[in-house]
């Protein structure tokens, strides 16, 4: 009976603390939507920063990906407010130089 009390307690502090973190995000302004995938970005940014240092030279399809990976992460980066990603901002710029400089690249074999 008290591991079932035990349990009950645990899993109502879960559902507070998730409802406080919602409630939180909605009071900054972001949609739940938004915020979930700027999640998603972060991660993608951290993959395109660690590919954009490693390869120099890419091949025709590895920029075009390159490019529509870097669009998700900006679009996303922009729909959230400055602050919450301030600290991802040096591989959010080295991100999108590279980025330019593919379609600089792109632009220019065109």
């Amino acid at each position: 009976m008290v591991v079932l009390a035990v349990i009950y307690i645990l899993l109502l502090v879960i559902f507070a603390l998730i409802a406080y973190a919602v409630v939180q995000i909605k009071l900054f302004g972001i949609k739940i939507k938004d915020f979930w995938s700027f999640i998603e970005a972060n991660q993608i940014l951290d993959k395109l920063y660690k590919f954009a240092k490693q390869y120099e030279k890419m091949t025709p399809q590895e920029q075009i990906i390159y490019l529509s990976e870097a669009e998700r992460v900006f679009i996303a980066f922009d729909k959230v407010p400055d602050e919450l990603w301030e600290e991802e901002y040096g591989k959010y710029k080295e991100v999108l130089n590279k980025y330019k400089d593919i379609k600089m690249l792109r632009w220019a074999s065109n």
